[in-house]
């Protein structure tokens, strides 16, 4: 199979995505549900536990067929006390506006398209929150809260992940209002990034992505969503629920998501081998030219510490999330979480 799609950078400019601070303008779906019956009608769509935070709340969720497949995943803001907005990638919008829709009545929410005329401003880097400060904005006090800035009509929700998030914050509102927050900030230290950089950033938090790791027959466990906080076991049912169920107590996925790391060379095709046998499939690649990392959707049986090929490259396989330093990828994986 032909090469994947790579990041080339260099060791120095992942170091300075870790320790800096990024700003990234990115299209995005943006879908705001509000109504006396928002939150319970997304309590029983989604597979976070929506009510329970409370309002204020930073989630990580995901919409399911009713097969328990992932349709699409999201950051959910509880940003209203019977609201949230969602915030997806840009080609499911259409999906997901069509799906809402129809799932939750008129007379409990209201659900309004918002891409088009609130912007989202990512924000990456260890030194976010000295920015946010020195831009005299606000930082949630904690992980997995928001705060808001302004009246109705410039407000501007700045919101902070809990980990292990690849992005530290953040700020949604009018397009005006966050390109005034984007030149305070940038006034503050933080430097422009590009989407390059943040999907840089998603590879090294090894955090799954739809059309890369997720794709229509892909399960929440397959690709890491009880580690990353984004499917509840506790509250009620949900659509896709009862196979999710299923899966987490009496059985188990037979492909999961792992981390590959090299020395050298980059990697030039897509199928994983074992013994000559293919056993996964590389979905997300980074190199700095002298070492890599990769995401992979691997059979399950193929444990971290195996060595595998991927064409004429040796790959370890490592459990994710990647540990800093990690000597088979030297340069590549420095420093701490960029996320709190």
């Amino acid at each position: 199979m032909t090469a994947p799609p790579i990041i080339r950078t260099t060791s120095e400019h992942v170091a300075s995505l870790r320790e800096g601070a990024r700003q990234v303008a990115c299209p995005a779906t943006v879908i705001r549900v509000e109504g006396p019956g928002a939150i319970d009608c997304l309590q029983g769509l989604l597979t976070c536990d929506v009510v329970a935070p409370g309002d204020g709340a930073v989630l990580y969720g995901a919409l399911l067929t009713a097969r328990g497949m992932i349709v699409a995943d999201f950051t959910v803001l509880r940003d209203g006390p019977n609201a949230a907005t969602l915030i997806a990638a840009p080609e499911v919008r259409s999906t997901i506006l069509g799906l809402l829709t129809r799932q939750v009545p008129p007379r409990l929410a209201r659900v309004t398209d918002q891409s088009e005329t609130v912007a989202v401003l990512w924000l990456a880097g260890l030194a976010v929150a000295d920015a946010l400060r020195r831009a005299r904005m606000d930082w949630p006090a904690e992980p997995g809260r928001l705060v808001t800035e302004g009246s109705d009509g410039d407000r501007v929700v700045v919101a902070r992940p809990v980990e292990p998030f690849p992005w530290s914050a953040l700020l949604l509102g009018p397009p005006g209002a966050v390109e005034s927050a984007a030149r305070r900030l940038q006034e503050a230290g933080a430097k422009e990034g590009t989407g390059e950089d943040l999907e840089t950033l998603r590879i090294l938090g090894a955090w799954p992505a739809l059309g890369r790791e997720i794709d229509d027959k892909t399960l929440p466990q397959e690709v890491r969503f009880d580690e990353l906080g984004g499917v509840s076991y506790t509250k009620g049912c949900y659509l896709g629920q009862e196979t999710v169920a299923r899966v987490h107590f009496r059985g188990h996925v037979n492909r999961v998501l792992r981390g590959l790391v090299w020395r050298g060379a980059e990697l030039p095709a897509t199928d994983v081998r074992q013994g000559g046998k293919i056993v996964g499939r590389v979905t997300s690649a980074l190199t700095t030219g002298d070492a890599g990392v990769a995401l992979g959707i691997l059979r399950r049986e193929v444990e971290p510490g195996t060595t595998v090929q991927v064409g004429s490259v040796d790959t370890l396989v490592v459990s994710l999330p990647f540990q800093p330093g990690n000597s088979e990828a030297p340069g590549v994986l420095p420093g701490a979480s960029p996320g709190q």
